[in-house]
């Protein structure tokens, strides 16, 4: 029985799966190799990257005109800047693919007798030279995980392929690839005791193109879903398909998890004679939010790095990225957590990322929450917004400044403590969508719990700017004619240094904007 895989590289036989080949452009990575280029192929993790890199060596050794070898080199990241360490496990790796993917057993010996013969500056230059020496074909090594490499090790890892460069094709490889995550200009060449450049310039400037394998396109998408439709029975609506794209952009990781989901972890879903409907897909993506999976915890933890938040922080908050340094901005794209748009804009690469986000950094503040008793519910369990109000303003009032100080980011604190209060109200019982656009200043809720729907628009006032009232209700007017209502909430954080305690300065009143949309101000 086939299914949709997140662990791992996908087996076709097992998996459903897009033929991998087709994910990059074949005939460019076939000329660069015939033209004996050293070129990067990077991506965000899982997706799809080692996939594709097994089938081009597959590929190239069916062929017969290159001997072809994939190895993953991120075990030698445990040597850290221990080169003689790093450098060994790099060539073993070598080895044991060789043993592993070309039956070529004397390939271990020969790196027992390399290393225990050369010193370690020049011991993968040696070997691959050896190696190589022995095949009656070019080879083309692929090596995966550079980047996982560390300081030194990485260095010699790149100076030793560079030194190497010269006597290729016969004396060395023809051509190699190196694969990982980031460019190699982002490549970490920095001491792990401290945290400095440790050298200058290129390390590896041999380097012909640095190749970026994409996501997957809105047709891929719907070839992947078909899949599971040919080999089950069981149809996926059109507004299933369209939810699955619109949630992952075409995320690979996420469209395969969000299947999976929908398909074989849901009771519904398992029911082949049951189609998928964009519902069952709404459901599934909170279940895997909800659980934090292994892709989006390993997203959450990626929040810590002063590099992401340089970007992240002001994105969420709707502020403007004109000062940010470039290197940071495609640092996040690389990572895959943002994606440039067409008109040259930055955004959070997809809505599940955009959920993630905000969700992962309220996660403290709302471990921190005291027991709130859900005073705003009915007696029928339906939503009283006029008594969440209330709760909301006592809540911050007392418990606004200490939460504020739990907050993991400095400039969106209020945006996250107030979002871990509403976690709370939803919890088990309804939804909280977030919007947020650079420059805007502002990020918007839209709270919905049974037949209920609250929309929320988040300001603040800083330092030295106007009261963002006119704007705010500016805004919140098209936020609230988007969603089809006439009322909201417009929540005016002061963050201003002369002001006030909290509990002081918290109240509300009630405004019109200028199409007559009634609309609760909290002053917070």
């Amino acid at each position: 029985m086939k299914f949709f895989t997140t662990e791992g590289p996908v087996n076709c036989q097992d998996h459903y799966c897009l033929p991998p080949l087709e994910r990059f452009d074949l005939d460019e990575i076939l000329n660069l190799i015939a033209l004996k280029k050293y070129f990067l192929m990077h991506a965000p993790r899982q997706t799809g990257k080692t996939s594709s890199l097994l089938a081009l060596m597959d590929y190239l050794n069916r062929e017969g005109t290159y001997r072809a070898l994939y190895a993953n080199i991120e075990g030698a990241q445990a040597a850290r800047e221990d080169i003689e360490m790093g450098t060994a496990e790099v060539i073993h790796s070598i080895a044991f693919s060789a043993r592993d993917f070309l039956g070529d057993h004397e390939a271990l010996i020969l790196a027992e007798k390399i290393v225990a013969q050369v010193p370690a500056t020049s011991v993968i230059k040696e070997f691959l030279n050896q190696w190589c020496r022995r095949s009656s074909i070019p080879s083309v090594l692929i090596l995966d995980e550079a980047d996982a490499l560390i300081g030194d090790t990485l260095i010699s890892l790149l100076r030793q392929l560079r030194s190497g460069y010269t006597n290729r094709p016969t004396l060395f490889p023809q051509s190699v690839i190196l694969c990982g995550v980031r460019d190699i200009k982002d490549y970490r060449i920095h001491s792990s005791r401290e945290n400095t450049v440790i050298t200058g310039g290129s390390a590896f400037n041999i380097k012909a193109e640095s190749l970026r394998l994409g996501d997957f396109i809105a047709r891929e998408v719907n070839t992947l879903l078909h899949e599971h439709t040919q080999e089950t029975g069981q149809v996926f609506a059109d507004d299933a398909c369209r939810s699955i794209w619109n949630y992952t952009q075409g995320q690979p990781w996420l469209v395969n998890a969000l299947a999976y989901e929908v398909c074989f972890r849901m009771k519904e879903g398992r029911d082949r004679t049951r189609p998928i409907t964009s519902a069952m897909v709404v459901q599934a993506k909170e279940q895997l939010i909800e659980r934090r999976v292994t892709h989006l915890d390993q997203l959450a933890d990626k929040l810590m790095e002063p590099r992401v938040r340089r970007v992240v922080e002001p994105m969420l908050a709707g502020l403007s990225l004109e000062s940010m340094n470039p290197d940071d901005i495609q640092y996040v794209v690389d990572l895959g957590l943002c994606r440039m748009k067409s008109t040259g804009l930055i955004e959070i690469a997809n809505p599940i990322y955009r959920e993630v986000l905000p969700r992962t950094l309220a996660f403290v503040p709302q471990a921190s929450l005291p027991q709130i008793s859900p005073t705003w519910l009915k007696l029928d369990g339906g939503l009283d917004t006029q008594t969440l109000l209330m709760s909301f303003l006592l809540f911050w009032r007392q418990h606004g400044e200490p939460l504020l100080r739990s907050a993991p980011y400095h400039e969106i604190a209020p945006h996250l403590v107030l979002m871990a209060f509403m976690h709370r109200v939803v919890n088990g019982g309804g939804t909280i969508d977030r919007e947020y656009a650079i420059g805007s200043g502002r990020m918007d809720l839209c709270i919905r719990y049974g037949e209920v729907t609250l929309a929320i628009e988040l300001k603040v006032w800083r330092d030295g700017e106007p009261d963002p009232l006119s704007e705010g209700l500016e805004q919140i007017d098209g936020y609230l004619g988007g969603l089809s209502m006439d009322t909201g909430w417009l929540v005016i954080f002061d963050r201003r240094s002369d002001q006030p305690r909290i509990h002081e300065r918290t109240f509300t009143e009630f405004a019109l904007t200028t199409t007559g949309k009634a609309i609760t101000v909290i002053r917070a």
